[in-house]
């Protein structure tokens, strides 16, 4: 489970974010943030393949690096402020919907969507959301998700091809470059608890919806 262990680690991460520090304090990464978070993540990934089997059943292929990529960042250091994970059909870096984690020293971001899309899956998605509108609203005002997610999220373009104008009468959605939807909640209320299972199982719950309308585009 995850305990206050977490949090303390990726505070002093926060304060000393080099690589002398972090190989000084490797072995706590291991044991408080790295396990426990993979063993989180095992525990949510059979129910995820109950509801799409293509999701892999590795939790270690699930989590990301915590080293980041700066070779294109203005921001050079080197290690991440959070653990995350995708899972998503055929692996997390896949084009296709999925599910999103990540808990950082003091907070919980879950929910899921459709994050990163090029242009002729874009076209699919905007296509599928026109021919199917009412059906698109109803998953994104249902009471749980409003609830949970609040709202669909996701940058937005200044064009649309003229044949979806019509669509944006009924959603401006139709404009979004993505298609996701993020909770925080607080990590401190659930350290040692097997609630933190429960919550992040909810919110998965409350996206699934939407990524099953998203994923029948494709």
């Amino acid at each position: 489970m995850i305990t206050e262990a977490y949090t303390t680690f990726f505070n002093e991460l926060n304060l000393n974010n080099n690589k002398e520090w972090f190989h000084t304090n490797k072995k706590r990464y291991e044991t408080d943030v790295k396990q426990p978070f993979l063993e989180l993540l095992s525990e949510l990934i059979p129910e995820l393949r109950h509801w799409d089997s293509r999701i892999l059943q590795d939790e270690k292929k699930a989590m990301f690096r915590i080293n980041r990529d700066v070779r294109f960042s203005k921001d050079k250091t080197p290690y991440n402020t959070l653990l995350k994970a995708g899972f998503s059909p055929n692996g997390k870096k896949s084009m296709l919907p999925g599910y999103y984690l990540g808990i950082s020293a003091n907070t919980i971001h879950v929910g899921g969507g459709l994050f990163t899309v090029k242009p002729p899956e874009l076209k699919l998605v905007r296509t599928h959301i026109a021919n199917n509108v009412d059906d698109f609203l109803d998953i994104i005002n249902n009471k749980n998700f409003k609830n949970k997610l609040q709202e669909l999220k996701g940058e937005v373009a200044k064009r649309l091809d003229k044949s979806l104008l019509a669509t944006a009468d009924k959603t401006p959605l139709i404009f979004n470059k993505q298609f996701y939807a993020m909770a925080e909640v607080p990590l401190s209320e659930y350290y040692d608890s097997v609630d933190l299972l429960k919550v992040i199982k909810e919110h998965f719950e409350a996206i699934r919806p939407l990524n099953d309308f998203l994923t029948e585009a494709f």
